[in-house]
């Protein structure tokens, strides 16, 4: 007789890949890295339909 090879799903599976405490920033540094990234968006939409110049 052989072993149970059972192979049920682990804990592991469902949690998120950990980001170095290095690498983190503060909620309120990434909402304003957020924002800026959105009004340049806005512009460059802006520019490509001439209402900007």
């Amino acid at each position: 007789m052989g072993r149970d090879n059972k192979q049920g799903q682990t804990n592991n599976a469902r949690a998120l890949p950990q980001t170095p405490k290095k690498e983190k920033i503060p909620p309120k540094v990434a909402k304003e890295e957020f924002s800026r990234e959105l009004a340049e968006l806005e512009k460059l939409v802006l520019k490509r339909r001439g209402n900007l110049k």
